[in-house]
């Protein structure tokens, strides 16, 4: 069956074209394309404040911006929340647990 000409396009599909990357002339090597999409992902829904949530777009677009090869906001929030992680598995040392008592 032919796809109806009034559907939607997908606005959460992977796209080949990066905004930024197509403004700055930055590539990213294949390898570390392939690496992120190969990984089992799951959606997850959080709320964050409004503070915060503008200090990691604005810490994207910086590092982008600089040439970091980083591929997406995703791949962003799981490094940081994999460094909270282990973080928090140093018991009372830890950064983000003292934080958290405050």
């Amino acid at each position: 069956m032919a796809a109806r000409s009034k559907d939607s396009p997908d606005l959460f599909a992977d796209s080949p074209l990066d905004p930024v990357e197509s403004a700055i002339g930055y590539q990213r090597p294949s390898s570390s394309r392939q690496s992120s999409r190969t990984a089992a992902k799951k959606k997850a829904g959080f709320y964050l404040s409004v503070d915060v949530l503008q200090r990691f777009t604005r810490k994207f677009h910086e590092l982008k911006l600089a040439g970091v090869p980083i591929d997406n906001k995703s791949t962003l929030l799981e490094l940081a929340l994999a460094f909270a992680l282990d973080d928090m598995d140093k018991g009372k040392t830890s950064r983000v647990l003292q934080k958290l008592q405050q």
